[in-house]
């Protein structure tokens, strides 16, 4: 079975050394010294590998249940939610007035990724109450907010986001949902939902679900979507749980991965509902959740391709396969490790400069979250509504082939289920799909972000980038900053090509969208590897008690630079192809 180790140590770096985040002004980040987030993660750290890891084979091999209309959850699962609730882990950065802990987001993306790592189908239950609750807090009424977010803060009650129907996903337009009001001022809600993850299950006493709907006479289209709660228990005046609400499971869907939670088709029977914020606004309100499911959509394709790298490595370091074509170096053994073949290492390395470049970019993510909320910071809100695409598509995308990577390592072991290893590739898989498919972030962000307040947010990043290169061009850093340079060079070159063309021939911008978003993602990582080649430059220089940690970054660094970061240069290329490769062969050649 496969293990997990909490990449505590890596995270600290990320924390104190490149984002030194105890020394920003960000309110609520002073406390974040390094002792005391030490505690926080090794404990999450020993919770994810003690008691959440084990049950993610369970979880995969079981399945949850649904008989008589009830669903049960894998073995273990509730009694390590139970455990998990107890901590606190649930509400570790929601407002301490609804009996969470106050902690920046910063520190919740942290531990969100221990456990999304150990155990992806498990942490969702709890991944999807925080996004409910979000949109909670920030649309609902203070009636709705003291009613919901204290028992969804503790996870006694969960939470779910209700948007595809068996018609549409991403196209909300067509929704068939209806809402009809009523004279208390509810509404009574009928529709189907598909794909609804942890629609229902056993591990809490009631569901809250947002569910999108359309109030009759309202506008066509997406303008016409409006947000609604819909308990699966109504909610008596005193806070406690009343009579069974007309919303049902009609069956659970069969999936690829993610078996060990409950993806449900939801069926609503003229349930009660309450108007979440204002009416034909849904879309408004649903992105505060999805925004943020979004960015933890990327964290769990950083997660998988983490836990699917650790085994890997270990597979490598152990397993005896032929000689090193230098000499043995096992040489009272029968083979050498498949760790001194050069395509093994190469394989290794690919993961591991992701992982950790990748793991640098989601947290600098998550700090300009917090910047944009905690300190009212425009700026810093541009800025990560910029990166959203980039944080979501490339990191679910590099993350899933990650997984296969680690996979390829085993060989034929890889592919048998005993080894657990296609476990990671099955679960990574969905994040690609989920939350925005991959291809929709590419289009949001080529159509829509790119331009969004005049541009002023990208070219932001471009005079970052350029900054930094600029304050850091020469000596042992030129190494670093020469190939982010012409990267960024190269990301420049895309948008160009998109304004001289986009708007004669839409189809040009459009066609090259998703080479885009990965360009942006390489520039993005390229920028963390550069920032943290420099302070790992400095803490040798100044007598780290490290060395060997820090030599250790700067050789992944080197690789990066090397070896990933020129794919901008093909990318770029493929980009200004323009549409006719794309879009010249007929629909019926296909």
């Amino acid at each position: 079975m496969p293990s997990y180790t909490a990449p505590v140590k890596d995270i600290q770096y990320v924390l104190h050394d490149l984002l030194k985040v105890s020394q920003s002004d960000i309110p609520g980040y002073a406390d974040l010294e390094p002792e005391f987030t030490e505690a926080i993660l090794e404990a999450a750290g020993q919770l994810a590998s003690e008691v959440v890891a084990p049950l993610n084979t369970v979880g995969d091999k079981e399945g949850c249940t649904f008989e008589n209309g009830v669903i049960t959850t894998p073995t273990g699962f509730k009694e390590a939610f139970e455990e998990v609730k107890e901590g606190g882990w649930t509400g570790l950065d929601l407002p301490a007035e609804y009996g969470g802990q106050g902690m920046p987001y910063l520190m919740g993306t942290a531990v969100g990724e221990m456990l999304s790592g150990a155990n992806q189908a498990f942490t969702m239950y709890q991944g999807l109450t925080h996004g409910a609750a979000s949109a909670i807090l920030a649309h609902g009424t203070d009636e709705q907010k003291s009613t919901y977010l204290p028992k969804m803060t503790s996870c006694e009650w969960t939470g779910t986001m209700n948007l595809t129907e068996p018609h549409c996903g991403t196209d909300l337009g067509l929704m068939r949902t209806k809402a009809e009001p009523q004279a208390d001022g509810s509404y009574k809600i009928t529709g189907q939902k598909i794909f609804i993850s942890a629609g229902d299950h056993d591990l809490s006493s009631n569901v809250i679900h947002l569910v999108l709907a359309k109030i009759a006479g309202g506008p066509e289209g997406i303008k016409g979507v409006s947000l609604f709660i819909v308990p699966k228990f109504l909610v008596k005046e005193d806070g406690s749980v009343g009579a069974r609400n007309g919303v049902s499971v009609g069956s659970i869907e069969e999936k690829m991965g993610i078996h060990g939670n409950s993806t449900c088709v939801m069926n609503y029977d003229d349930a009660t509902g309450y108007l979440l914020g204002t009416e034909h606004k849904g879309m408004r309100a649903m992105f505060t959740m999805m925004n943020e499911a979004r960015l933890g959509v990327g964290m769990q394709g950083l997660a998988q391709a983490e836990a699917a790298y650790q085994n890997a490595v270990i597979y490598a370091k152990d397993r005896l396969q032929g000689r090193a074509v230098t000499g043995a170096e096992n040489p009272d053994g029968p083979a050498d490790p498949l760790i001194v073949h050069p395509d093994i290492r190469r394989n290794l390395m690919d993961q591991k400069s992701f992982i950790e470049g990748a793991r640098a970019f989601m947290l600098w993510g998550a700090q300009l979250i917090d910047q944009s909320h905690r300190s009212k910071d425009a700026d810093a809100d541009g800025l990560i509504s910029l990166m959203t695409p980039v944080l979501k598509g490339f990191l679910t995308d590099k993350g899933y082939e990650a997984t296969v990577n680690a996979q390829q390592v085993y060989g034929g072991h890889g592919y048998i289920e005993e080894w657990g290893m296609s476990q990671f590739t099955r679960d990574a898989r969905i994040a690609m799909i989920y939350e925005g498919a991959n291809g929709v972030q590419a289009l949001d962000l080529v159509g829509r972000k790119l331009a969004t307040d005049g541009g002023k947010h990208v070219m932001a990043f471009f005079e970052l980038v350029k900054g930094f290169c600029k304050e850091n061009g020469d000596g042992d850093m030129a190494e670093f900053t020469g190939p982010l340079k012409q990267a960024s060079k190269d990301l420049q070159g895309a948008g160009m090509f998109f304004m001289q063309n986009g708007m004669k021939n839409p189809n040009a911008a459009l066609s090259g969208s998703y080479d885009f978003m990965h360009l942006f993602g390489y520039v993005c990582l390229g920028l963390m590897w550069a920032r943290m080649a420099k302070v790992s430059l400095e803490a040798l220089a100044n007598g780290t008690a490290d060395p060997e940690f820090h030599q250790n970054k700067l050789t992944t660094a080197r690789y990066f630079m090397a070896r990933q970061l020129p794919m901008t240069g093909t990318l770029l290329k493929r980009i200004e192809s323009g549409a006719d490769p794309v879009m010249t062969l007929p629909a019926d050649a296909f």
